[in-house]
């Protein structure tokens, strides 16, 4: 076999991304990696793809350059959601952000927070996010990148009332 192939690290510099996110990217598309030693690795194995694999991964991250940096498949409108991680223990934590599906969002994060419950959801473009968050979150105290400790559940949630009623109406669009 005669393929060419290609270093994530050296897509990773090409495309001004990190390794940790290409291989993001990589998973979720289902391209297979092939350790490899290579000298500019000083000889250590390194993950590389092959070349008719790598077409795949930049068409992925054009999308996701388009998208503001999250890598997705194809839509860009899904949901915002305020989920509270520990209902009874913590009931100001809270975790927010998009996602496509507002359930399977939910099931993933029960691996770590079994308790965690949805507060509330709003459709959303996936380009609001950031500017969702910084909104919502103002004067709270941000414990990890999308995880805050808030005053008043209620009051955020009001917030994030508030922003998306300003948003324009996702329910006509496909």
């Amino acid at each position: 076999m005669n393929e060419k192939y290609i270093s994530v690290t050296e897509i990773a510099r090409e495309h001004s991304r990190t390794r940790q996110v290409i291989h993001k990217v990589i998973k979720r598309l289902g391209i297979e990696t092939t350790k490899m030693k290579a000298a500019e690795f000083r000889g250590q194995a390194a993950s590389h793809i092959s070349v008719a694999d790598y077409e795949s991964l930049v068409e992925a991250l054009e999308v996701s350059s388009d998208a503001g940096g999250a890598f997705v498949t194809g839509t860009s409108q899904g949901v915002f959601y305020l989920i509270q991680l520990e209902p009874e223990f913590d009931p100001q934590r809270i975790k927010v952000g998009f996602a496509t599906d507002v359930n399977e969002r939910l099931r993933s994060h029960k691996t770590s927070a079994p308790m965690a419950r949805l507060v509330k959801h709003w459709p959303c473009k996936m380009l609001w996010e950031k500017t969702a968050i910084d909104c919502i979150t103002e004067g709270a105290e941000q414990l990890h990148t999308e995880v805050f400790r808030v005053v008043d559940i209620e009051a955020t949630a009001r917030l994030a009332d508030n922003f998306f009623e300003l948003m324009p109406d996702l329910s006509s669009e496909d």
